[in-house]
């Protein structure tokens, strides 16, 4: 499952994008495990050091183009309080160009991680320590110069 929901890249959802959904949503559901895990891959994919930590904080805030920031307030909405989800978020992601698979994909990394974040509280799960570190150096990112915007 998490491979067929992450592993690919679309034109309405990158590999970046897909991680920033986990993120925000495991933010959400207070997943430390998870924030920092998928916050690390997130950095790497997206080439931006700062990205997820903004996206953990506060997503709203973040510096995203507003067809993110319309995938975070949906999946957000679906990882606290599901039932306030309607047709009209759905079609709000469509109207930002997100095809219907992209718009489920949205839903099944949601809900796939919202298991996933409950499997790590129940398990205690703590992140591995070199998490913290992944993809804060352009170095690591295979850059020559900034962050990426």
């Amino acid at each position: 499952m998490h491979d067929a929901d992450m592993d690919k890249d679309t034109p309405g959802l990158s590999k970046a994008d897909r991680e920033l959904i986990v993120v925000a949503t495991s933010a959400a559901n207070d997943c430390l495990y998870c924030v920092v895990a998928h916050g690390a891959v997130a950095r790497i994919r997206a080439r931006d050091p700062y990205i997820a930590d903004q996206v953990a904080v506060d997503w709203r805030k973040a510096p995203l183009s507003p067809r993110m920031h319309a995938v975070l307030s949906v999946a957000t909405r679906l990882a606290a309080d599901p039932a306030a989800v309607t047709a009209a978020d759905l079609d709000v992601l469509t109207g930002h160009g997100l095809t219907q698979d992209d718009v489920w994909d949205v839903g099944m990394i949601t809900s796939f991680f919202a298991l996933s974040n409950r499997l790590a509280h129940f398990a205690a799960l703590v992140p591995n320590p070199e998490f913290y570190s992944m993809g804060r150096t352009v170095r690591e990112q295979g850059r020559g110069r900034g962050p990426a915007r």
